[in-house]
């Protein structure tokens, strides 16, 4: 029986890993959701007048999109 062949079950399920990743979450939305004051914020030419927690989800947002992406793209290959 090769290493493929033997079933896992659910001990991947809380790798140190996926523990990181989903602490490493948890302290960015707590950091979102603390940081509510207004700001301003220079995109490309226009100034934006917004909520510091609506850029800091924003930017979370577009890295969690770039890296389920290139996660998606290496699988794939």
């Amino acid at each position: 029986m090769s290493p493929k062949d033997v079933p896992r079950g659910n001990a991947g399920a809380f790798s140190p890993g996926r523990i990181a990743v989903t602490l490493l979450a948890v302290l960015t939305i707590v950091f979102i959701c603390v940081n509510t004051a207004e700001v301003t914020i220079r995109v490309i030419i226009p100034k934006v007048t917004m909520p510091l927690w609506a850029a800091l989800l924003g930017v979370f947002l577009a890295g969690v999109l770039c890296g389920a992406y290139l996660l998606r793209r290496r699988s794939t290959r």
